[in-house]
């Protein structure tokens, strides 16, 4: 019997709670969260706070569902890959039955409550988020193109646009670009990960760009979706969702960001296994900053808006 089948079965009957909280990825939730919570409070218009509340609850638990339906699936390489073999499924803590019987009940669960809760239009996000990150993604694109994370990316740029239409019941140019903002973002803040995960993703057989096209055109790329990311956050500046403190707030970010993806694009190749990838490191860290920044100035400007000193 082989070690992925014994580990496959080691775990029946001795997951703990922790092992199928760690399915949810919480740290992924918590972007989910937070992202999502900014496009219900930035949105026009209000709702009682124990439905916002509901609302967010219950995006985060389709987050979450989606994050155990993609361990589930992605199991196979989880146990190949450095970075993922002590998540619950590859360190035999839980089966890959339960972690699929799991995942697909917190799914289901999440979209009705969602759409009880709230409305229809944000349950129907939601659940096309799901469908999107777990079958469009995990089981498509991530194994078959190196555009996997460029496209995937939509996945985890849809929350806002499901905060926004708990409140609004639909959609509309702010949501828009809100969604565009993460997704655009997602792209150099992924391939930055890539480059100095070395040969994870070589090892595991999973086409990302470095292991396609090499790191050359993976800075490349880095740096011209990073350009585009740039006109698109400026851009937010001017529109319902920005103002003088959000617009402040970007051209700094993206200043540094820009920059850091110069650093990057100008490195001489020969010398990246000598400094450790160090430049990669910052500019991913940087990234995490970058877009927690943006939307924190976006709900900035949200709770600045009834004392007249929100937007323009």
């Amino acid at each position: 019997m082989s070690d992925a089948s014994l580990n496959t079965q080691a775990s029946t009957g001795d997951a703990e709670f922790g092992d199928y909280f760690a399915l949810l990825k919480p740290r992924v939730m918590s972007l989910v969260v937070f992202t999502a919570a900014v496009g219900l409070l930035a949105a026009p218009g209000s709702v009682h706070p124990f439905v916002a509340f509901c609302a967010i609850l219950f995006i985060a638990v389709g987050g979450g569902a989606s994050g155990a339906l993609n361990m589930w699936y992605d199991s196979d390489i989880d146990r190949v890959m450095k970075r993922t073999q002590s998540r619950p499924i590859p360190a035999g803590k839980v089966t890959e039955g339960e972690a699929l019987a799991f995942g697909v009940a917190l799914s289901g669960f999440s979209v009705v409550m969602l759409g009880l809760a709230a409305n229809w239009v944000a349950a129907a996000l939601l659940a096309f988020t799901i469908f999107f990150y777990v079958v469009i993604y995990t089981m498509w694109l991530k194994r078959w193109t190196p555009q996997n994370i460029v496209i995937g990316g939509a996945a985890g740029a849809f929350p806002p646009m499901i905060g926004w239409a708990v409140v609004t019941g639909g959609i509309s140019i702010e949501s828009v670009l809100m969604f565009t903002l993460t997704f655009m973002w997602t792209p150099p803040h992924f391939w930055a990960l890539c480059l100095f995960m070395k040969s994870d993703y070589k090892d595991a057989g999973v086409p990302m760009l470095h292991v396609t096209h090499g790191r050359r055109a993976t800075r490349n790329h880095i740096l011209v979706y990073t350009l585009l990311l740039a006109v698109v956050a400026i851009g937010m500046g001017f529109t319902g969702v920005g103002g003088a403190l959000y617009l402040a707030t970007a051209l700094l970010l993206n200043v540094l960001f820009v920059a850091g993806a110069i650093s990057i694009w100008r490195r001489d190749e020969a010398m990246s296994e000598a400094d450790d990838y160090a430049r990669e490191k910052s500019f991913f860290k940087l990234s995490l900053l970058y877009l927690f920044l943006h939307f924190g100035a976006i709900l900035g400007e949200a709770a600045l808006a009834p004392y007249g000193l929100g937007g323009w």
